[in-house]
């Protein structure tokens, strides 16, 4: 489980979350998402229309108790691509994710192929929105 502070004023307050990606396989999101999910039949249904005619393997997840937060960056060209949550904060009426995309420097030994990064976290259920801040992105 991770807990990490995220520097901002106001009444956020860091929360805790768990990182559930490598459970879930195989993956291939095609196309950039960032997503809340509040049951067990949303998730699948999104993922039966993200990926259809795989069989998908979920993680284990108490959605009685928790939410699931799938945000992936679609298709990259190598395996030198990494998508890494820097922090979860609850405000008053959202739950912030900030993520970062680590891409390949020159030189670095990566493989070609194409790949789709993506971070899945479950976060105590609240039923708040979800806002997601990805610098370098818009």
């Amino acid at each position: 489980m991770c807990l990490l502070a995220a520097g901002c004023g106001g009444s956020a307050r860091p929360l805790a979350y768990r990182d559930v990606s490598a459970q879930l396989r195989p993956a291939e999101f095609t196309r950039q998402i960032r997503q809340i999910f509040h049951s067990r039949a949303d998730l699948v249904d999104y993922l039966e229309h993200a990926m259809p005619g795989r069989r998908i393997h979920l993680p284990q997840i108490d959605f009685s108790r928790r939410e699931a937060i799938l945000v992936a960056a679609g298709p990259r060209s190598s395996t030198g691509y990494e998508l890494r949550i820097l922090g979860v904060r609850e405000t008053g009426s959202r739950i912030v994710v900030t993520v970062r995309e680590r891409t390949p420097s020159l030189g670095q030994p990566v493989t070609a192929k194409v790949t789709y990064p993506f971070r899945l976290i479950t976060v105590p259920r609240s039923g708040k929105h979800l806002l997601l801040k990805w610098p370098g992105r818009p």
